[in-house]
């Protein structure tokens, strides 16, 4: 009973436009897409961080699906914080910059940045670059580095073949059951943001905390220590 009234509270706070969350990262496509209906939905996801009051942070581009959604929070009235790697700026900065821009080092750096700035991650259609930061932040919450939710927005079916992928690796003994329940998935971006809001935490039984942050000073850099805060 106090459960569901937890929940009823929670809910009624979210549709008076509170969240749980503060900024939620967002990886996406340096390129708009063929399907239109990319592009709508990375507006329509833009749309719900910002009637919910959610700032944004992401890799900092002002090309595709990357300036679609961040122009669309910016406009919204909420913060944009865009990481990118200086080698990158020339590439995937066109024109006038939106919000701010945090110049980072390194791919790694970028990640380990966004990380540890947000409360949440959510994936739109994309390519590589899209799928390593997804599964290496599932791999992170896999591994007990961190406990934020992490969403697909599988729009139009675009992530069907990869959620099929990680189910064979469930069927195959690679992926727990429990593990693979971290990926939150939906159709539209309403229908995610209500799932992420529900998302509640689950231990997997991965390494240790400290010998990870002891290992990712010495790989990445301290950057990386604050990802779980």
């Amino acid at each position: 009973m106090e459960n569901n009234q937890q929940k009823q509270s929670s809910m009624k706070k979210i549709s008076n436009g509170n969240s749980r969350f503060k900024r939620i990262c967002v990886f996406c496509g340096s390129s708009p897409g063929k399907n239109p209906s990319y592009q709508l939905a990375a507006i329509q996801l833009a749309n719900q961080l910002v009637e919910r009051k959610i700032d944004l942070v992401y890799g900092g581009g002002s090309i595709g699906l990357m300036g679609l959604v961040s122009q669309a929070v910016f406009n919204g009235g909420r913060h944009v914080l865009g990481v990118i790697p200086k080698s990158l700026m020339p590439k995937e900065i066109t024109g006038e910059t939106v919000g701010e821009v945090r110049p980072v080092s390194g791919m790694h750096q970028r990640k380990a940045e966004m990380a540890r700035q947000a409360d949440a991650f959510i994936a739109l259609p994309g390519g590589y670059g899209t799928l390593e930061e997804l599964l290496e932040v599932i791999t992170w919450a896999q591994l007990g580095i961190h406990e934020k939710p992490v969403g697909l927005l599988n729009v139009d079916g675009y992530y069907n073949s990869l959620l099929s992928f990680i189910d064979k690796t469930v069927d195959e003994g690679f992926v727990t059951p429990a593990a693979r329940n971290i990926i939150v998935s939906a159709p539209t971006a309403h229908e995610l943001m209500c799932k992420l809001e529900e998302y509640v935490p689950k231990h997997y039984g991965g390494a240790p905390r400290l010998s990870w942050e002891m290992e990712q000073q010495l790989e990445y850099g301290t950057a990386k220590s604050e990802i779980s805060r």
